[in-house]
């Protein structure tokens, strides 16, 4: 298997993103009665910085994205991770936590933690929680998690 790698998103891969987008959060929003592909891609669209998104790369293959947000004056020890999506046919191959460590490296080298939102009933919520990720709150779809940076974890 290729190593995987990161590359910037463009502005005109926005159709390419969604997709990916609404494949993988297509079951569980099914399970919460929330499938609705339009409006997942405008969730999307209202929030689409492609200099915050990077493609997940495999050879020469996009098999997914993350999207991971600068600090703010708001928060400035917090940076959110918006995105995490890895296309189905990829899954279970460490390529979802190969990014997640990604994104730890760089909100380390901030001084940031990292908070970050996954919908109830999704596998990601054990993926999360078995990374470092503590549950810090929720919502009527979502359950809101934190990684501290100063945890001495390891990648």
């Amino acid at each position: 298997m290729s190593l995987p790698s990161l590359s910037l998103v463009q502005a005109a891969d926005f159709d390419e993103v969604a997709a990916v987008r609404i494949e993988v959060l297509r079951d569980s929003l099914e399970r919460l009665g929330r499938f609705e592909p339009v409006r997942a891609r405008q969730r999307l669209l209202d929030t689409f910085v492609p200099a915050d998104m990077r493609h997940v790369v495999l050879g020469v293959e996009r098999v997914g994205y993350i999207t991971l947000r600068p600090k703010s004056i708001q928060h400035p020890q917090v940076r959110l991770l918006e995105h995490l999506y890895i296309c189905k046919a990829f899954q279970n191959r460490g390529l979802g936590l190969w990014a997640l460590n990604w994104a730890k490296t760089q909100a380390r080298a901030d001084g940031c933690d990292i908070r970050l939102s996954a919908l109830k009933q999704s596998d990601a919520n054990r993926f999360y929680l078995r990374n470092g990720f503590e549950q810090v709150g929720e919502d009527e779809f979502d359950l809101n998690y934190l990684w501290k940076h100063d945890t001495g974890e390891t990648d």
